[in-house]
C-alpha cells in the first residue's frame, strides 16, 4: 500500500512540475523502444530515461527503487489516460493552448532565449510546441480524471488528529523558517499614445507587405509574439473556432485565403494577420503581433493607484484580503485574498522558496508592514506594480497541530486522496490490456 502511494505522490510531483519526459530532458538514450503498453498507449525508455533525469534535477532523493517507482507512475498515467479515452473525457482545447503558452513563457525564462531553446533541442521553436502540445493535453486529461476520482474527498478534524497521532515521534517533520506573504497587482493601463505609436509600427510593417515585402522576414524580425516570429508568424497547425482571441478569429472568417487583413485590436496587442487556409471552423495563419509598451507615466498612474489602496489598508478603512480580491489585477492571488501559496496550498511558505525578489523586499519590513508600490515584470514579460504585505513570520520549529493545522490537514488529505487512487487503479488495471518489458520484470509495478 505505501509503495503504492508513493508511486501516486511520484505521479502527482510529475504533473505538477510538468515534467513530461523527453522532450524536456537532455537525457542521452541510444536506443529507444517501448517498455510498457496500456491498451493504445505506450511508454518509452526514453520517457523513463528522461523523466529520471528530470526527478534529479528537480532535486527528488533517488535510491535503487527509484526507477521503478517513475516506471509506475508512468503506467498509471497512461491508464488514466486510456480510461479518459473510454469515458469521453476531453480538456478544452482553448486551455491547452492557454497552458502551452505559459510553459512556452517559464521555458524561455529558464533558457535565456528562444533561440537557446532551438540550439539545445536542434529544432524550430514551431516544431518544438508542436511535439509538445500533445503531451501538455495529455497531462491535462491526467489531472482532469484525477480531480474526477478524488475531488469529494475531505477531512475531519478527528481524521487529522489521527493522522497526525499516527506519525512515529522521530519522523515529525522540521519546518524552517516560514513567513505569509500577500499582494496586490496593478497592471498598467497603457495610454492612448503609446497604443498609437504601437499601431502606426504595425501600419508601415503592412505597408511593406504590400509594397513586396515578405510576410515571413518581417514577422521574424518584428513581431513580439516570439513563439510564432521564429516560423515567420506562423501558427501551429489548424485552429478551431473558439480557440483565439474573438477579434482575431472574426478577422479571419472576413478576408479571404491568401489576403492581409487590417491591423485588430486583441488584449495582446495589435495584430496583422494573413489567412493562409481555411476548413470550415478550422484555419491556418500567421500574424506580426506588436504590443503597446507602458511608459514611465503609465507606471507612475498604477503605482499611486496601489499607494492609495496601501492608504486605505493602513488605515483600517479596508483589510488586505479584501482589498486584493476586488481590486489585484493578479487573479492567480486575488482568489486567496493576495496571498502566495505553496504547491500544496498553504499560506505559510519557507523562506528557502520564496522568490528571492520578495525575499529581499520582506528581509527590509517589519511583520504586519505593508510596501510601497514597488514596479517589477510579470511572468509573460509585461511590467506591473505591486504593494506587498508581511502578514507573519513563524521561526523553525518541529510540526505541531496548534501551529502547523493546515499543513497537517493537506497532509492527510492527500493520503486520503492517495488511498482513493490506490483503489482506482486495482479496480480498472484489470479492465485495460496491461503489459511490461522483460528488462523490467524485476520491478513487479503490475502487481
Amino acid at each position: 500500500m505505501k509503495y503504492l502511494q508513493k508511486i501516486i505522490r511520484i505521479a502527482l510531483v510529475v504533473n505538477i512540475l510538468g515534467i513530461t519526459g523527453n522532450v524536456f530532458s537532455q537525457a542521452p538514450v541510444a536506443i529507444d523502444k517501448i517498455i510498457a503498453k496500456v491498451d493504445n498507449y505506450v511508454v518509452l525508455k526514453s520517457d523513463l530515461e528522461g523523466l529520471y533525469l528530470s526527478y534529479i534535477q528537480n532535486g527528488e532523493q533517488v535510491d535503487s527503487n527509484t526507477k521503478c517507482q517513475l516506471l509506475q507512475s508512468l503506467i498509471l498515467n497512461k491508464l488514466l489516460v486510456a480510461k479518459a479515452a473510454i469515458d469521453s473525457v476531453v480538456v478544452d482545447p482553448a486551455q491547452v493552448n492557454d497552458e502551452l503558452n505559459r510553459r512556452m513563457q517559464y521555458y524561455v525564462a529558464q533558457f535565456g532565449s528562444e533561440q537557446k531553446i532551438e540550439e539545445i533541442y536542434n529544432t524550430t521553436i514551431q516544431e518544438f510546441k508542436r511535439e509538445v502540445r500533445p503531451q501538455i493535453e495529455e497531462q491535462m486529461i491526467i489531472q482532469t480524471m484525477q480531480r474526477n476520482i478524488t475531488e469529494k474527498i475531505s477531512m475531519t478534524p478527528g481524521e487529522v488528529k489521527k493522522f497526525f497521532n499516527s506519525i512515529p515521534r522521530d519522523s515529525i517533520p522540521y519546518f524552517d523558517t516560514e513567513v505569509e506573504v500577500g499582494q496586490i497587482v496593478k497592471k498598467p493601463t497603457v495610454a492612448k499614445t503609446q497604443k498609437l505609436i504601437a499601431r502606426e509600427q504595425l501600419q508601415k510593417i503592412r505597408d511593406r507587405i504590400v509594397a513586396g515585402e515578405d510576410f515571413a522576414a518581417l514577422a521574424k524580425e518584428y513581431s513580439e509574439d516570439y513563439g510564432s516570429a521564429a516560423d515567420g508568424g506562423l501558427l501551429p497547425g489548424f485552429q478551431t473556432r473558439g480557440e483565439l482571441a474573438p477579434e482575431y478569429e472574426a478577422e479571419i472568417f472576413r478576408i479571404k485565403e491568401g489576403e492581409l487583413s487590417r491591423i485588430i485590436e486583441t488584449e495582446f496587442g495589435y495584430h496583422l494577420i494573413q489567412l493562409l487556409e481555411r476548413k470550415g471552423n478550422e484555419f491556418k495563419s500567421r500574424h506580426i503581433l506588436i504590443t503597446p509598451k507602458s511608459s514611465p507615466t503609465d507606471i507612475d498612474v498604477a503605482k499611486n493607484y496601489l499607494d492609495s489602496i496601501r492608504t486605505l489598508v493602513i488605515n483600517d478603512s479596508i483589510s488586505f484580503e479584501k482589498a486584493a480580491k476586488e481590486y489585484s489585477d493578479d487573479k492567480g492571488t486575488a482568489s486567496s485574498g493576495g496571498m502566495l501559496l505553496d504547491n500544496m496550498g498553504n499560506t505559510r511558505i519557507s523562506v528557502n522558496v520564496l522568490d528571492p525578489v520578495i525575499f529581499f523586499t520582506i528581509d527590509t519590513m517589519s511583520v504586519g508592514g505593508i510596501s510601497k508600490p514597488l514596479a517589477f515584470r510579470m511572468e509573460d514579460g509585461k511590467d506591473a506594480v505591486r504593494i506587498i504585505y508581511y502578514k507573519s513570520k513563524t521561526p523553525p520549529h518541529q510540526a505541531n497541530l496548534r501551529d502547523d493545522y493546515q499543513k497537517i490537514y493537506n497532509a492527510a488529505l492527500s493520503e486520503k486522496k492517495n488511498k482513493a487512487m490506490n483503489d482506482w487503479f486495482e479496480k480498472n488495471k484489470k479492465d485495460l490490456f496491461l503489459s511490461v518489458d522483460e528488462e523490467y520484470s524485476s520491478c513487479n509495478v503490475l502487481n
